[in-house]
């Protein structure tokens, strides 16, 4: 199964880089930073969580934007929160700990991740967030996944580099699979996947974006 994984190579220090995909998988100036913006921000999160609130994520990565979910859900006092993550090349454990280590501020639950880490897939706790990760294709196990989202965190790689993480129908079976009223928030404003996601039934607003990037897409689910 070598094929099905990803190793990195590595910029500016630590940050990991796809070798699929060539693109780095979070923000070269502060990853930590993107994702309270783009996923935390962009889903009006602390504010709507409560026990049972259920965030899906398509490309687990690194695992960063869970632990970023895990702290703001601590800070809030909030527990019982539910994650999912889609990916279909995960990272080995030395590289994720790799891409993980320079984030201190994560550390009570990068520990914890670390120790339950199978790529294969796994469930486990990870402080306040009940987790598990589904290894494939998202085009194929998101189709079958018999759950419903609250707040979508949608962090493939580049649209241009990654097409099959963003066509309209895997957006569709997202829209599918979101509770009413129910939100998205993703770095990418092309227009191809905001069409794709208005056409799923979400509510598309371009807002300003993280770093170097002008813009960035949240919506909420229509009726």
């Amino acid at each position: 199964m070598s094929d099905q994984i990803d190793r990195p190579t590595w910029r500016a220090g630590d940050v990991p880089v796809s070798a699929r995909f060539d693109d780095p998988y979070y923000s070269l100036e502060d990853g930590l930073a993107e994702t309270r913006h783009v996923f935390l921000a962009g889903n009006d999160l602390p504010t709507r969580l409560r026990p049972g609130f259920f965030v899906a994520e398509l490309g687990f990565g690194t695992g960063l934007n869970l632990l970023a979910l895990a702290e703001c859900a601590s800070s809030a006092g909030v527990s019982g929160v539910r994650y999912c993550g889609f990916e279909a090349y995960p990272l080995p454990r030395e590289d994720l700990t790799r891409a993980l280590a320079a984030f201190q501020t994560l550390s009570p639950w990068r520990d914890a991740l670390l120790d339950v880490w199978n790529p294969d897939g796994f469930e486990a706790v990870v402080g306040p967030v009940e987790v598990r990760m589904i290894r494939g294709d998202a085009r194929a196990t998101l189709a079958t996944w018999d759950g419903a989202a609250d707040a979508w965190f949608l962090d493939g790689f580049a649209p241009a580099r990654n097409p099959e993480l963003w066509e309209a129908g895997l957006m569709a079976e997202v829209g599918r699979h979101t509770r009413p009223g129910g939100s998205f928030a993703t770095y990418t404003a092309a227009g191809a996947v905001r069409r794709a996601l208005a056409a799923a039934g979400f509510a598309v607003e371009r807002r300003p974006g993280f770093g170097r990037k002008r813009h960035m897409s949240v919506g909420r689910l229509e009726g």
